[in-house]
């Protein structure tokens, strides 16, 4: 998983938010498996107002992340965990799910809108998009 790289004298990197002490109330993930090896991973974890993901909405929505190794992307591992991950997501109990991309990576952004029913709640100043989607 890889995302913003931290500068050099910063905190933690911000992929430590999404799996640091993994495994607390709310964290859920599906690795997917191809030939017996993992190629991707999709997850959730809620998060706390006081210490927000870069997709926080609120406490009662999981903010979710997805990776997909290089050399599989192009194949639906990626739309396969989401699918599945959302399906988990509402038997969890959960209304909707979140998510946050970089505003200038539109094919992205518009990924995640037209295939996924993502909307937007909000943009920020560091060039990030906050997005939801219902379940």
């Amino acid at each position: 998983y890889y995302w913003r790289e931290r500068e050099p004298g910063e905190g933690p990197g911000p992929v430590a938010l999404y799996v640091k002490g993994w495994g607390r109330p709310g964290d859920t993930a599906l690795i997917a498996i191809d030939e017996g090896f993992p190629v991707g991973a999709a997850w959730y974890r809620l998060f706390r107002r006081e210490q927000p993901g870069y997709g926080f909405v609120d406490e009662e929505t999981p903010e979710l992340a997805i990776a997909v190794v290089p050399s599989r992307r192009g194949r639906g591992i990626g739309d396969a965990l989401l699918k599945e991950l959302y399906a988990r997501a509402k038997a969890d109990g959960y209304d909707s799910v979140s998510l946050a991309a970089e505003r200038d990576n539109q094919p992205l952004v518009s990924y995640y809108e037209q295939r996924h029913g993502f909307e937007r709640v909000r943009e920020d100043g560091e060039g990030s998009v906050t997005m939801r989607r219902g379940l």
